[in-house]
């Protein structure tokens, strides 16, 4: 009898991920916190124009513009734009979310767990910035959810 319980394995960009980051103590996990915050790819110049409320996570405390990019081959790619500096946090978790989920299928992004957030910052002790963060991990999937439907 199947476990109830039991989630579909996770995409390889995703499990190593989450693997890499379970392996990693309190201050170790902030140090690579701080290493990706600087790692966020910058948003294309073509965004610069664009009307945002499309694109803003409201949830954030911090202002948070999630932009998709459904490629040629049918993958996604993300850009962020948020104030790496004053919101270090933030852009880590975008900058390493990304890292699983750029330039591969829809699927991927959309297999991010519900517990994605509190895994990738277990011991860290941000809670207060979990909802901001759940919401930007939900923001991307309902993306990706658009970019498979539209395939």
């Amino acid at each position: 009898m199947p476990d109830a319980d039991a989630h579909p394995p996770l995409p390889p960009t995703i499990e190593r991920t989450l693997a890499r980051f379970r392996g990693l103590g309190r201050e170790e996990k902030m140090q690579a916190l701080v290493a990706y915050a600087r790692k966020l790819e910058p948003v294309p110049a073509r965004y610069a124009e664009v009307d945002r409320a499309a694109y803003t996570v409201p949830e954030c405390q911090t202002r948070v513009d999630l932009f998709p990019e459904r490629r040629d081959d049918g993958t996604l790619h993300f850009y962020a734009d948020v104030n790496a500096r004053q919101s270090p946090t933030i852009a880590a978790v975008l900058a390493i979310t990304f890292q699983a989920v750029n330039d591969q299928p829809p699927a991927v992004t959309l297999a991010l767990p519900p517990d994605y957030v509190r895994q990738l910052m277990e011991g860290v002790g941000l809670h207060t910035r979990e909802v901001g963060l759940n919401a930007m991990v939900q923001r991307l999937k309902r993306h990706a959810a658009d970019a498979a439907a539209a395939a």
